[in-house]
């Protein structure tokens, strides 16, 4: 008897794989990982040319890892590096290889917490589990409204909101402030941030729209302030006349406060500068750009928050940086407190429309302040 088999209802069986993986080491190169994953050399550069094209391989860090996919009869099916943020570069191999960038849709979470303010403000913040890192955010946005260093008599309490985007347990990228709310001296100041990314915040003063502000570098840290200080290139005391925000190079600069662009180009120690001034005695600089903003001219109005430039390390510059000046008829002044740029940046706001804000903020940290105090007393029990 003679059996005929319908092929069509046959399964398709896949090959069995092998995945070989593991983390990079400090100072290993990614030809390093595929030579221990028994690659061949052209095999190798070919994986590094194609995942070259989507990640600069000189970023690799400890911390990434490299994954070898494989058929048992030894053939590549794909490489695929994870770099920093849950982001994925895969090289896959077919009739030809293809790279592709796999990125998580992360989460955003926000999150609520108090500080009592003793010693110093990021001394607060770091012992109450808050990140650290929103001390100089706040030094920004209430500078010449605030003097952290004389008006705090310790025991104040701050009450901050932020969000954080997340992928499971991973934090990607770094927190943004949402609402601050600080009592000092009798007067409630609080800061509401957009979620657009603007970096611009109103600042209220008793429930009174006082300005809005922009920060020059969002997220920076503060690693240099006003005065005179042992000068990082050439050894000596010098008179450090702005403050310096230590950040990637690339990170977008924006003006501080609405004003005309008064000056674009370099000058000696400063690198590449653009300077704005904000009536007749008010001028701020930004300085070691590694470029200012193409469409950008000499007169040009900008508004709080307009990116003006890039951080670079241009002129005198021992890391990509920005170098912020604040000058008042021709002198430097102290920009975390001096009054004049924050009379500068006088905004008449919808009052309607910031009230408003200020009221979902407020209600939105008592909610996250709640469910946090909940969750701290559950832990205890």
């Amino acid at each position: 008897m003679q059996v005929t088999v319908d092929d069509s209802s046959l399964l398709t069986v896949e090959p069995r794989l092998s995945n070989w993986s593991r983390d990079i080491e400090s100072g290993e190169t990614l030809d390093v990982v595929l030579v221990e994953a028994g690659l061949s050399a052209t095999d190798r550069t070919e994986i590094a040319m194609a995942l070259g094209t989507e990640y600069d391989l000189r970023r690799l860090r400890p911390g990434h890892s490299v994954t070898v996919v494989s058929a048992m009869d030894g053939s590549l099916r794909s490489v695929a590096l994870a770099v920093e943020d849950g982001v994925r570069i895969e090289a896959v191999f077919g009739d030809q290889l293809a790279t592709k960038v796999v990125a998580p849709d992360p989460e955003v979470v926000t999150y609520a917490g108090e500080a009592v303010i003793d010693s110093s403000l990021f001394a607060a913040l770091d012992n109450a589990g808050i990140p650290p890192r929103f001390a100089v955010d706040l030094a920004q946005m209430l500078s010449g409204t605030v003097d952290f260093r004389r008006e705090i008599a310790g025991g104040e309490t701050l009450q901050l909101l932020w969000r954080e985007a997340r992928v499971g347990e991973d934090r990607m990228g770094q927190p943004d402030l949402a609402f601050a709310a600080l009592e000092v001296g009798g007067a409630l100041y609080e800061v509401v941030w957009p979620d657009n990314g603007s970096g611009q915040a109103t600042i209220f003063v008793d429930g009174e729209v006082l300005r809005v502000i922009a920060q020059p570098v969002e997220g920076a840290r503060l690693s240099s302030v006003f005065g005179s200080r042992p000068h990082p290139v050439y050894g000596n005391t010098r008179m450090h006349t702005g403050v310096d925000f230590a950040t990637a190079r690339g990170t977008p600069v924006q003006a501080t406060a609405p004003g005309r662009i008064n000056f674009i180009g370099w000058r000696s120690g400063y690198g590449r500068v653009v300077e704005i001034s904000h009536g007749s005695d008010t001028l701020t600089r930004y300085a070691h750009l590694s470029a200012a903003s193409e469409d950008l001219t000499q007169g040009q109005r900008v508004a709080a928050g307009d990116i003006i430039g890039r951080v670079g390390a241009t002129g005198t510059a021992t890391g990509p940086n920005l170098h912020y000046e604040v000058l008042v008829d021709g002198r430097p002044t102290d920009p975390l407190s001096d009054e004049r740029l924050a009379e500068a940046a006088e905004f008449e706001a919808n009052d309607a429309a910031a009230l408003s804000r200020l009221a979902d903020a407020r209600a939105l940290l008592a909610k996250n302040l709640d469910r946090e105090n909940g969750l701290t007393a559950t832990e205890r029990l």
